[in-house]
């Protein structure tokens, strides 16, 4: 479980395909690789991930099938950029919101507006995701915890501070770039609590 605080941006050093999917190996700095094992879960652009060797500065990660056809990674090339998160403790101090790491939809940004200290990201999804998001609401994008400024039909808006900025892969996006949405996931449960129960 995860907080949607970026804790570092990471580089993929290199990317090939294998027989269940697809492994990558990223770069990161020492103060980052100094905090991981091998077995550990870290958010890849949101997707929760395992590190299953470290060499040097650099871990590699598995990724599966299924992971490929429902995120973004499948689209990671090497030289890129990918915000990264460690797994919180139960000291933890929990910052962003409750993050999974299982995505739910691949949204695009369809327009960014440069205001006096900060950036407005319209960002479309699919209709049916709409009933997840309210007004001032969380939602996580690429891994980064985020609040709902406006919420349309088939898009929502959110502005990001300048540290948010600098911190993340939200600098270098641009129109057209495909993000990993993940829903908050306790209007998730409530409307599973909510639905009737079908009896056999």
């Amino acid at each position: 479980m995860f907080t949607g605080l970026i804790e570092e941006k990471g580089k993929i050093i290199s990317s090939k395909i294998t027989p269940t999917g697809k492994q990558i190996i990223i770069a990161a700095s020492s103060q980052f690789i100094e905090k991981i094992k091998i077995g550990d879960s870290i958010a890849i652009n949101g997707v929760c991930q395992t590190a299953i060797k470290i060499e040097g500065n650099n871990f590699y990660t598995d990724i599966m099938q299924e992971s490929l056809k429902k995120t973004t990674l499948n689209n990671l090339l090497p030289k890129q950029n990918v915000n990264m998160e460690l797994a919180i403790t139960l000291n933890t101090r929990l910052g962003g919101h409750i993050v999974q790491g299982h995505i739910d939809a691949i949204g695009q940004i369809i327009q960014i507006v440069n205001a006096y200290s900060y950036k407005e990201f319209y960002i479309s999804y699919q209709l049916e995701y709409k009933k997840y998001l309210v007004p001032t609401g969380a939602i996580t994008v690429d891994g980064v915890s985020l609040t709902t400024a406006e919420i349309f039909d088939r898009n929502f808006k959110v502005a990001l501070i300048p540290h948010t900025l600098n911190n993340t892969l939200f600098l270098e996006y641009k129109v057209g770039d495909k993000v990993n949405l993940e829903f908050d996931i306790i209007g998730k449960y409530i409307e599973q609590m909510l639905k009737p129960n079908k009896k056999n």
